[in-house]
């Protein structure tokens, strides 16, 4: 079939987010003999008028579109990206058959296929069962019976299933340039799945819990192909975190030292997972700032989130790093269950004598369907089984809800290395392409070295 495979992000806080999944599903139709087309939007200024001239250019027999995410996951300060896919199909439904996808597709699959008016709606890892969809379209076939398959009207359907083999992503079909210069990098995944339960995450929801590991040496040829085809000279891993499990990390960063690929990396990390062996080695390798998801400082915090580690385990990483000469930053999360203004201070406090170059902070944790966290919601009545989880919805802790953003603010603003985006504390769009002036590589927030006082946005 003639495709026309449509990525609908058009997000470019903090970075332009290369649409990897795409790529993935590029990789395995045209495996399949499909013939393919591509539009990134992230980059378009009249976005209308660019899936129009794509449509007439291409005359795809099915449009496939990829929604990254359902809105930006930010508390005050939201945006969400459902009124524009529901345009965006709306361009392309009299042209071809619709297929919508992706990874916030699939947190609500069945309400957002209602919403946005898409013919086909299709949940999970598409890389084998759009190809089998795809197939039957083409026959005529029945499509019932697929996994993750939704189709208009219905109230169920099966389950997504894992695929049992990653393959290497198909590039080809988009500007990896304009990303590694907009963005300051390219992104790679090494693995897929999640075996933990952070209490808000969908990660396991997405990709499952078993881990699945790709072979090491398509890894190092894919590196070398973004160096060598695609100038790329950083790399941010996209995995939910990249020294679990250690020993595939530690043999990765091996042979990237044996193959003496010219890059500087960075990619998320679990503070119970690292060792002074394997952060050598990862240095070795490239790598120069890690990030923790670390969420909060307060050991009452990390159990409620259902944390796989504890403040001393956060001690000693930061510890390690800083010993390595290492830049890191932690994630905090605030306003989760059984947050007080306790609890907060001594998140603040724990930061400040870790010292990291950045803390990015988050205010408010966003409700998904099938969490911890959506059952505890519903347990004390912040939401019900008829709330329209679509709208940005976030629990807020009751003993800090009121106070909880100018708690933050206070804080914050005494520091200069934190970050708190729905508050625009040392973030705005402005700021954000002022700071792109620096043509920096890897996390903007290295930056944050350079700044002499924090600054609320707009920039002044």
């Amino acid at each position: 079939m003639k495709l026309l495979l449509i990525s609908a992000n058009r997000e470019r806080s903090p970075y332009p987010v290369f649409p990897l999944g795409l790529a993935f599903l590029a990789a395995s139709l045209r495996q399949s003999g499909h013939e393919l087309a591509a539009l990134d939007l992230c980059f378009e200024t009249v976005p209308d008028q660019a899936v129009d001239d794509a449509l007439n250019l291409h005359r795809p027999e099915a449009v496939i579109i990829s929604l990254r995410n359902l809105d930006n996951v930010t508390w005050p300060e939201t945006r969400s990206y459902l009124s524009d896919l529901t345009e965006l199909v709306a361009l392309c439904r009299d042209r071809a058959k619709v297929i919508v996808g992706g990874s916030g597709f699939s947190l609500m699959p069945l309400e957002i296929l209602a919403e946005c008016g898409a013919d086909i709606g299709l949940a999970g890892e598409g890389d084998e069962q759009l190809p089998l969809l795809l197939k039957r379209l083409e026959n005529g076939d029945e499509l019932t019976g697929i996994p993750g398959l939704v189709l208009s009207g219905q109230k169920d359907f099966l389950p997504p299933v894992t695929v049992s083999r990653i393959c290497s992503p198909d590039r080809s079909l988009f500007n990896v340039s304009r990303y590694l210069k907009e963005g300051g990098m390219a992104n790679l995944q090494t693995k897929r799945g999640c075996p933990f339960g952070c209490s808000y995450c969908t990660y396991p929801l997405l990709e499952g819990h078993q881990i699945r590991l790709r072979p090491v040496e398509e890894i190092i040829a894919e590196i070398r192909t973004l160096v060598d085809d695609c100038g790329v000279d950083y790399l941010y891993f996209v995995d939910d975190m990249f020294n679990y499990p250690p020993d595939f990390a530690a043999a990765l960063c091996r042979r990237i030292i044996a193959e003496k690929l010219a890059i500087n990396w960075s990619a998320f990390i679990n503070p119970n997972f690292i060792t002074l062996e394997l952060l050598d080695l990862m240095i070795q390798s490239g790598c120069d700032a890690v990030e923790f998801g670390t969420d909060s400082g307060s050991p009452v915090m990390l159990e409620s989130l259902c944390k796989s580690f504890d403040v001393c385990q956060v001690r000693s990483a930061s510890m390690l790093c800083r010993q390595s000469g290492i830049d890191f930053a932690h994630y905090i999360i605030f306003g989760g269950p059984k947050e007080t203004e306790e609890t907060i201070k001594e998140s603040f406090s724990l930061m400040d004598e870790l010292t990291p170059v950045a803390v990015i902070a988050m205010t408010g944790v966003r409700i998904y369907p099938g969490t911890k966290l959506y059952h505890t919601a519903l347990d004390e009545g912040v939401i019900t089984a008829e709330t329209d989880l679509l709208k940005p919805v976030f629990y807020l802790a009751p003993a800090v809800r009121e106070q909880l953003a100018d708690i933050v603010t206070t804080q914050a603003m005494q520091r200069k290395n934190w970050i708190v985006p729905g508050l625009e504390i040392n973030i705005s769009d402005q700021m954000l392409e002022a700071m792109r002036i620096f043509k920096v590589r890897g996390p903007l927030w290295k930056l944050l070295k350079r700044m002499g006082r924090s600054r609320i946005a707009p920039l002044k």
